[in-house]
């Protein structure tokens, strides 16, 4: 719509069809028709707006006619002005008001903007809040474990060794006094019968009690009782201790093959490491017995390498593997797929932050029915 800002034409007074039923009109109230046109016209009288002549009004009886009707026109066109000068009015304010309403809209936009981006930061911030809580409360639960692990041995050390020293050191006289007996006592059948017995009996005995002190020295080294804080820690060692114990749970009917390498000395928590090292271990040893092999089809390898500046731990088994469903699910804390009361639910998690701890990572591959095969990565010094 034209704002008049510059001089308007006739066109911009009146439109076509208002011109022509402006020409009725005036025409219906002289007593001869009259035209009114944008050029001019011979005896026509000129129609003014606003001291400038916008058109030409022809035709009428006579003179007086076409000038009473031409003043008629002009009247009529600065009513016609003012219309439009109100409608102008009326559409920049609305256009005005529409204008702002968008600018309003824009700024409470960017504000919701901004508050979303806020409300995401504080959640953010909230939950890196509640995984440190979370972190720091599994970290407290493990390191109360391992203490209670470490009083443990202590204590089994400390009431079983001296038990034992007395032990293997009586077996030891003893075997020396079954050499004497052989000299005193006559040599008949049954006499050799009951001295092989008796050597046989004293021989297990030995045994057994090697065993048992094996059994304490591995859980020392395990639970780490007799070292604090980060040292340089063997994990050829570690592993062979963890065996041992795994051994002793499982009867020692398990197949585990050792490929460990020369590898350097890490800097670590033996006793941490040692935990991590035997709950993967338990986990391969769970997996033979869940797929129901037996010691000739089910096996697990236990692989050390030390490749450029990085040293790999390989702990792989054939048992019955782990689920699609359940691989996204394996390192969330108490996640178990054991029965209630055979497993916490905290040994990949456990394994998972201990490796990180050290500056290390940790890699599960596993299919369905054919195994699992857990890679530790650690940086070598």
């Amino acid at each position: 719509m034209r704002n008049f800002e510059d001089d308007p034409t006739l066109d911009d007074l009146l439109s076509d069809d208002q011109r022509q039923r402006l020409n009725r009109a005036l025409s219906a109230l002289c007593r001869e028709p009259v035209a009114l046109t944008a050029n001019r016209q011979d005896n026509a009288e000129p129609v003014e707006f606003n001291l400038e002549t916008v058109g030409w009004l022809s035709g009428g009886e006579s003179a007086a006619e076409r000038r009473a009707a031409s003043e008629l026109v002009s009247f009529l066109l600065l009513f016609v002005a003012k219309y439009r000068l109100a409608a102008n009015l009326h559409h920049d304010t609305t256009e005005a008001s529409y204008a702002e309403l968008q600018r309003q809209n824009e700024a409470l936009k960017a504000s919701e903007a901004r508050f979303r981006e806020l409300s995401d930061q504080l959640q953010q911030r909230v939950d890196e809040q509640v995984e440190v809580i979370r972190q720091n409360q599994q970290d407290l639960y493990e390191s109360s474990r391992l203490r209670s692990v470490g009083h443990l041995a202590a204590g089994v050390a400390h009431e079983i060794n001296n038990p034992i020293g007395f032990i293997s050191s009586n077996l030891r006289v003893a075997r020396d006094y079954l050499e004497d007996l052989r000299d005193i006592v006559p040599d008949t059948e049954q006499n050799r019968e009951l001295l092989a017995d008796f050597n046989d009996l004293i021989g297990e005995s030995a045994d057994g009690a090697r065993r048992i002190a094996g059994i304490v020295a591995d859980l020392k080294t395990f639970s780490s009782i007799d070292q604090s804080g980060y040292t340089l820690c063997d994990l050829n060692e570690l592993i062979t201790s963890a065996i041992h114990l795994l051994q002793t749970e499982y009867h020692h009917q398990l197949q585990v093959l050792e490929q460990l390498g020369d590898i350097p000395r890490i800097s670590g928590n033996p006793g941490r490491l040692a935990q991590s090292l035997y709950n993967l271990l338990d986990n391969a040893a769970q997996a033979l017995r869940d797929a129901q092999k037996g010691s000739d089809q089910g096996h697990i390898l236990v692989r050390t390498v030390r490749r450029d500046n990085q040293v790999d731990v390989l702990i792989q088994d054939n048992g019955c593997g782990i689920s699609e469903a359940n691989l996204g699910l394996i390192f969330d804390a108490f996640y178990t797929t054991r029965p209630v009361g055979s497993g916490t639910g905290l040994g990949l998690t456990v394994a998972r932050d201990t490796t990180r701890a050290h500056g290390g990572t940790l890699q599960i591959d596993s299919r369905e029915g054919q195994g699992t095969r857990v890679t530790l990565t650690f940086t070598a010094p």
